[in-house]
């Protein structure tokens, strides 16, 4: 019995490490081992070049680009096969990841560009850029070339709200990260708390923030306080403006400054 458990747990942990050799596909700079059993003088160790190909003997000029590691067998198998070797056993390692870079700029601890080894989601990548910084917004933005048509390239913004992903746990928005893309993580908007109230300060601002939960962030409204009478004030075209008497449901905006002024009663 005990035989059978300790199979099925290296059958499941094999899993993750067979699917992303499966999608991960090679590019300029990526280094393959490739192997032809009981051929010793074939083995070769190779890096894909800028136009995508690798030298092999025998068959020279091959073009790898794009490819998985199962593609790039099957294609060097048949290769061999038409009129080298009966029956090729072809295998494949990539030694050495290169190809895929990325940006990420903003409110990362570590903002720089990556090299991507093998499928990475954005929460690993989160991981390899240190973390948020203690100034970070609650949203990641993805700016992604898409190509049409195998010609023309179009931009993708992908928005990930960082409070569902890294707070509560949605892994649903833990999307994988592909060559090329830049990744931003702004910096968090703050607005202000003032008056009658017990911690006055700034506070980072979360979309969907209203006076009411303003306040209570700020610990409540003090025994002096005049609730009814809460102020906004807001910048508008360089300008502000006051909003007297706001309500209790109204959506603050970053920068804004809530007034609770006190009770003349």
């Amino acid at each position: 019995m005990k035989v059978y458990k300790i199979l099925i747990v290296l059958v499941f942990l094999s899993i993750p490490f067979v699917s992303a050799a499966q999608e991960y596909l090679v590019g300029e700079g990526d280094v393959l081992r490739i192997t032809v059993y009981d051929h010793p003088d074939l083995n070769t160790t190779v890096r894909i070049s800028g136009d995508g190909t690798i030298m092999f003997p025998l068959i020279g000029e091959v073009k790898v680009a794009h490819l998985s590691v199962q593609q790039i067998i099957k294609k060097l198998s048949a290769l061999l096969a038409d009129g080298y070797i009966v029956d090729p056993q072809v295998s494949v390692f990539i030694e050495e990841y290169r190809s895929k870079k990325i940006t990420v700029i903003g409110e990362v601890v570590k903002p720089g560009l990556y090299e991507l080894s093998g499928t990475t989601t954005f929460l690993e990548l989160l991981s390899k850029a240190g973390g948020l910084a203690k100034d970070a917004g609650n949203k990641a933005i993805i700016k992604r070339k898409i190509t049409k048509n195998n010609k023309s390239q179009e931009e993708q913004t992908i928005t990930i709200d960082l409070n569902r992903l890294v707070e509560m746990g949605d892994t649903s928005l833990d999307v994988n990260i592909q060559d090329g893309d830049s990744i931003y993580i702004p910096k968090a908007g703050y607005f202000y708390v003032t008056g009658e109230v017990k911690k006055p300060d700034a506070y980072k601002f979360d979309e969907g923030t209203t006076v009411l939960k303003a306040i209570t962030m700020a610990g409540g409204f003090t025994d002096k306080a005049a609730q009814g009478r809460v102020k906004i004030i807001r910048k508008q075209d360089n300008k502000e403006k006051t909003m007297t008497n706001a309500k209790m449901d109204e959506l603050i905006k970053p920068d804004d400054v809530i007034v609770v002024p006190e009770s003349f009663f």
